[in-house]
């Protein structure tokens, strides 16, 4: 029988006439990295605040641990770890200093809490700059740090809001492997993030959320499979961009794309190049590559809302 450690049911929340959340269900397995997918803006960080009782639900229910987040907020904290977007640090305490006074604040005495910053600063190797000054660190330390901080009281759930933004690629990828490890450790996970390659890598099950409203939930393999569909990218001249989309219109589905790019949709790609080049040559036009690629996260945003992740933070941009 599936241990669900998250329970979400219906939940949603209001400001004013906008509804930022709009009955969003789903649930957490316990070990299991779950993760919500969608552009900046689209309710997912608005979700983790009050799933970790830091904003109040408009309607809905959820269950954390057992525990449910409006009846017993005191013991749903005591099971939580949470890492946001901005790690929360002094730049003139160091890293043991910090890892101390959050295990303090989580009721740790003086010699246990020191023994407890030992041990994550050699989890996330962190020891060889523990008693630097944060302001030192570079911003995959920080996260790392941050991280360290929200586990200092073993939580059984960890929730990361945008856990690699501003990390270079590098630490990107060593935060991964820590958070593989801690759910081969017996964490659950909740992560929210925008990027693609990291709902894909990390999560075994994902909800894609656009405007409040999850469009899509699955393994990422399952999403991807029910596309069903290659995705063909043509590069031109931008100034022939329009004429060539007329072209090749009949072949697939047109994508969004910037000036000079054509994504185009359609059941078998390899078959597809053979036309595109045909039709867009006879047409007097030179495309500089044509290149096909299997389906993404990103294509299936698009199949359920019209738009991608990246064309939906323009909007909110503007």
């Amino acid at each position: 029988m599936q241990l669900f450690m998250i329970i979400v049911d219906q939940l949603s929340k209001t400001f004013g006439e906008i509804k930022a959340v709009d009955g969003v269900s789903f649930t957490v397995g316990a070990r299991e990295i779950f993760g919500f997918l969608g552009p900046n803006g689209a309710g997912k960080s608005t979700t983790i605040k009050m799933l970790s009782t830091l904003l109040k639900p408009t309607g809905g229910r959820a269950t954390l641990a057992g525990y449910d987040v409006a009846r017993d907020p005191a013991a749903v904290r005591s099971s939580i770890g949470f890492a946001m977007q901005e790690a929360g640090l002094s730049r003139f305490s160091s890293g043991r200093e910090h890892i101390v006074m959050m295990a303090q604040l989580h009721g740790f005495s003086k010699r246990a809490a020191r023994e407890r910053a030992v041990e994550l600063l050699e989890l996330f190797s962190l020891h060889d700059a523990a008693d630097r000054l944060v302001r030192t660190y570079s911003g995959g330390m920080k996260r790392r740090l941050d991280l360290a901080c929200g586990l200092v009281h073993r939580p059984r759930i960890l929730f990361l809001d945008e856990p690699t933004t501003g990390v270079d690629p590098t630490s990107r990828r060593a935060l991964w492997d820590e958070l593989v490890s801690l759910r081969r450790d017996g964490t659950s996970l909740l992560l929210t993030t925008h990027y693609l390659e990291e709902a894909d890598q990390l999560c075994e099950r994902l909800a894609i959320v656009d405007r409040g409203v999850i469009v899509a939930a699955g393994t990422p393999a399952r999403l991807k499979e029910e596309i069903g569909a290659d995705v063909v990218t043509i590069e031109v001249d931008p100034a022939d961009t329009a004429a060539a989309r007329e072209v090749v219109a009949a072949i697939g589905t047109l994508r969004p794309a910037a000036e000079g790019t054509i994504h185009l949709e359609t059941p078998n790609g390899a078959a597809a190049v053979v036309e595109v080049v045909e039709r867009l040559t006879e047409a007097g036009l030179r495309p500089a590559s044509v290149t096909v690629a299997r389906p993404t996260l990103d294509d299936v945003f698009f199949r359920h809302t019209g738009a991608t992740i990246g064309g939906r933070e323009e909007e909110s941009a503007a």
